[in-house]
Parts: structure tokens; sequence; C-alpha cells
């Protein structure tokens, strides 16, 4: 894939419908609403997960200096690097849906 490719290939290769009309709220569409009151349980796992998530653990100097190279037109991207991780996700991926 190139790098500003039209979207309009996916569309097609997976027919997709291309819609000028703006996206419409759950509230618009008459989807019903969870009555206030409904209890729900959340295991300790899921709610330890929200503790671990409170901490950003971005480096706040780092993006704004990426930014920052990016908007001078300065950054420069390491392909290989770029390369072997997406090989390393699809490879990881593939083993979860055969195992």
């Amino acid at each position: 894939m190139k790098v500003g490719a039209s979207n309009e290939v996916g569309l097609i290769a997976t027919g997709g419908v291309r819609s000028d009309r703006p996206a419409t709220t759950a509230a618009e569409s008459g989807a019903t609403r969870a009555e206030a009151g409904v209890s729900v349980d959340v295991s300790s796992t899921v709610q330890s997960l929200g503790r671990t998530g409170s901490g950003s653990g971005i480096d706040e100097a780092k993006v704004a200096s990426m930014r920052e190279a990016i908007a001078n037109g300065t950054f420069t991207v390491n392909a290989g690097a770029v390369a072997d991780k997406m090989l390393a996700n699809a490879q990881e991926m593939l083993s979860r849906t055969r195992g």
C-alpha cells in the first residue's frame, strides 16, 4: 500500500457505501437508554485495569518534540523498525487464531 493512497480503493474492495449524510447519535436514532439504578458488577480484574490505565505512561516531552519535528518536516521514519513491528504484530495475530 502506498502512503497517501485514496481510501476509495478500500471502499470498493469491501463493498462499503459512502454516505454524504452526517452520522446520527444513539439518541437521534431512537436507541433506548439504560435506566438509572441498574446495578452492574465489575470484576476485580477490570477494576485493577482501570487503576492501571490512570497513569498515562506517555512521555509528553517526547510527544512534543515529535510533533515539532513533524510540523517542521524534519521527522524521519525508520522504515525497517516499522516493518519489523508490523511483521511481529501479524505473527502474533496469526498465532492467536491458530492456537
